[in-house]
């Protein structure tokens, strides 16, 4: 047995007696999976976990980018596989708590039954940034351009129904205003856009925008959330000109349904080990993610509440896949 994981089987043993029956124990490579491209948000919290896990896990944890229709491809993988332990994922809030609840949008697996929530772990605000070139500069010049032209301002995300277009909605019901929606097949293609002055506009993940703000491609605007940002505290909050406004994107990690008691247990005992780690802390504040971590039971409380929230803005915006 590999040294690295006694601590971890010690620990599990005196939290959990039942484990001396049946404690999961990783007995070969654990597969990690992404449902997005490399260099987003998703991608870049599943390497540092799989890099931090490997040590408690005493096998090698590995990541795999399954890309494709906003992460159902991964998650149908998951969602398929085998509640061993081996296999797991990194689920965005948008495929437990949004894609439920968007009409038109075929799941090809029932969410509550075929995915098992493991542990919720980072949350990442929403970021309004705008072409470094273009006349907005602030919030304000934001409203007063949408309802000097109504529905001629436009906004990008990476597909109906994402964080983004949901994060456009919510900000267009609290203005009062009309805007154009402008869907792209994924992130990259949507900076572009916005860095050339084609589009206005984009509500996204802060993570996936830091590079582009560094190298002068895109101008933060407004953070949405309800304090400042650490990484940019000067940056001016939607809600001083939109009381209330405030769009966070959580990820947590997930496996297949069915997954047994001392499974799920081992991985919660994994997950709050990492999650305690200083370097892991360090790294995730150093990427704008926000350490979450919560257990199983919280992790589902969680998915049910933003459910509820997100169906309200789909039903009010009129929203769907279709």
């Amino acid at each position: 047995m590999s040294r690295r994981i006694i601590p971890l089987l010690a620990a599990l043993l005196l939290a959990f007696p039942a484990f001396a029956q049946a404690p999961f124990r990783a007995e070969r490579e654990v597969r990690l999976l992404c449902g997005f491209a490399p260099g987003g948000t998703c991608d870049i919290l599943a390497r540092l976990l799989a890099e931090q896990l490997t040590p408690v896990l005493g096998q090698r944890v590995v990541v795999e980018n399954r890309t494709g229709a906003t992460g159902l491809i991964a998650a149908e993988a998951v969602a398929r596989g085998n509640p061993d332990g081996h296999l797991v994922f990194v689920v965005p809030m948008n495929l437990p708590a949004v894609m439920p609840v968007t009409p038109g949008l075929r799941i090809p697996f029932d969410v509550d039954r075929d995915i098992t929530p493991i542990a919720s772990i980072a949350n990442v605000y929403n970021m309004l940034v705008v072409s470094p070139n273009g006349p907005l500069r602030s919030v304000a010049d934001v409203v007063a351009a949408a309802r000097a032209n109504p529905g001629r301002l436009s906004y990008a995300s990476t597909g109906n129904g994402s964080s983004q277009h949901l994060a456009g909605a919510m900000f267009q019901r609290a203005a009062g205003v009309e805007m154009l929606h402008v869907p792209f097949r994924g992130g990259a293609p949507a900076i572009l856009e916005i860095t050339a002055g084609r589009v206005d506009m984009m509500f996204g993940n802060m993570p996936e925008f830091l590079g582009q703000i560094r190298d002068g491609g895109l101008r933060p605007l407004a953070y949405g959330a309800a304090r400042p940002s650490p990484l940019m505290p000067d940056l001016p909050l939607i809600a001083a000109t939109l009381p209330g406004f405030e769009v966070r994107s959580w990820f947590g990690v997930a496996g297949p349904g069915g997954m047994s008691e001392q499974v799920l247990q081992s991985w919660e005992i994994a997950l709050r080990q990492v999650a305690e780690h200083p370097d892991f802390r360090r790294r995730m504040a150093e990427n704008a993610m926000e350490i979450i971590f919560d257990g199983p039971a919280g992790f589902r409380r969680l998915i049910q509440e933003d459910r509820a929230r997100w169906a309200d803005v789909i039903r009010a915006a009129n929203i769907r896949a279709d």
